[in-house]
């Protein structure tokens, strides 16, 4: 039986995975273009970098509007308030997603109300939203984690029964599919990010897409310093702030994005073949992907850890193992939103509605799971790489499985 790495023996990998951001001469020549137009900040349609790639990204998506803004964050707050959502208002949201996702209901006045997790999935549960909803509830925000579509039929579905929106959080989900419709667009708006981490990168960045003319209007004065397109350009017609995207980082996003289809197509490939090895291994279990997934971005490959197959070895054991042996992994958040410190401290206005909330008292028990003892995430990059990397993971994850017993002697 092979030593383990941590043991002092010989780690299954010591090559790197592949690197990340992938640029080349054409990323600087993008850039040099947009730099040598002498128009970084707004430009005429003819000349706009962000007004082509606004256009290119929609349509791939199958949506009416796009309106670039400087991050998913951004994108995320401009988009609640051309939805309406104001003061003591409370919109539903997952409790297993990154902060991104809530502090901009904060901003806007509203009080986020965080729900489970489907244990299988690891998006939004819709039986605890419908749980969730009260006389104040306004609008439901799914995130389509790690690029996984949420189950929008379902939460369609509530949303129509009780009269509320739906913005989608698919700041991880460029490409992906339910139902053969591209995400961001199922419910009234979407958002995506561009940030560094994310499978289509710029360094910042992020979009919204809507289908809704009237929306599509109220999003881009948002954005714009509250300006209206049939306005005079010195005319301001609503409280607003700069969050604009530049020219130059349009520019390099037109090239990103150009290579996107290819590697998507990489991803799926390599997730789908690690998923079908990782599910033969006593003690884990791939997520569930759902018929109605036509595509999922996979920005991350999570798999869950029952730490008694494994003799009982806690996951921070097995994760420091895997390392050893040359595998990237991560227990991904390690705290439920509502544990996170701005919450329980509610470090936010003291007369903003959501100080009436005990987030304290919050329990979802599946998303606890996830955070203390169940998820292992592996990253967007790493799925770029050939078979035999999958092959090199799952290697690992059976020599750290069958020396279990050594690491719980230690």
């Amino acid at each position: 039986m092979p030593e383990l790495a941590l043991l002092g023996g010989t780690p299954v990998r010591t090559k790197p995975f592949p690197a990340w951001p992938i640029w080349d001469e054409k990323d600087v020549e993008a850039i040099t273009r947009a730099l040598k137009n002498g128009k970084w900040g707004i430009a005429p349609p003819e000349q706009s970098e962000v007004a082509r790639f606004e256009k290119e990204y929609a349509a791939y998506h199958g949506a009416k509007h796009g309106i670039c803004v400087h991050s998913g964050t951004t994108a995320i707050r401009i988009a609640l308030q051309a939805l309406g959502a104001g003061y003591g208002d409370e919109i539903i949201a997952p409790a297993y997603t990154f902060i991104g996702t809530v502090t901009p209901i904060i901003d806007v006045g509203a009080v986020p109300v965080f729900v489970d997790i489907d244990p299988r999935t690891y998006t939004i549960d819709p039986a605890a939203v419908e749980a969730a909803i009260t006389p104040r509830t306004v609008g439901i925000v799914p995130v389509h984690f790690g690029g996984c579509p949420c189950d929008m039929d379902a939460l369609l579905a509530i949303a129509k029964k009780h009269n509320l929106w739906i913005m989608e959080d698919a700041a991880q989900a460029w490409g992906a599919q339910w139902n053969g419709t591209g995400v961001g667009h199922i419910g009234a708006a979407g958002i995506f990010s561009f940030q560094s981490s994310k499978n289509v990168n710029a360094g910042e960045g992020g979009i919204v897409l809507t289908d809704d003319d009237d929306l599509s209007e109220l999003i881009r004065s948002f954005s714009n310093c509250g300006r209206s397109s049939q306005g005079v350009w010195y005319g301001h017609y609503r409280i607003a702030g700069n969050y604009r995207m530049s020219q130059i980082l349009a520019a390099l996003l037109s090239v990103q994005f150009s290579r996107y289809p290819e590697q998507h197509r990489r991803r799926e490939s390599n997730a789908q073949y690690l998923a079908r090895k990782l599910a033969e291994i006593h003690g884990f279990t791939v997520l569930e992907r759902r018929p109605q997934v036509t595509a999922h971005a996979q920005h991350l490959f999570i798999w869950r850890y029952d730490r008694d197959a494994f003799g009982g070895l806690p996951r921070a054991k097995f994760i420091e193992a895997m390392h050893k042996e040359g595998i990237p992994i991560s227990p991904g958040y390690s705290i439920p939103l509502y544990k996170q410190p701005v919450f329980l401290e509610k470090r936010f206005d003291p007369k903003h509605a959501a100080q009436r909330v005990d987030f304290g008292s919050i329990q979802c028990s599946a998303t606890e799971k996830a955070c203390a003892e169940e998820a292992l995430w592996l990253t967007q990059p790493i799925l770029l790489g050939e078979t035999s990397d999958m092959d090199d993971i799952v290697a690992a994850a059976l020599k750290v499985r069958d020396n279990a017993h050594l690491l719980l002697e230690r």
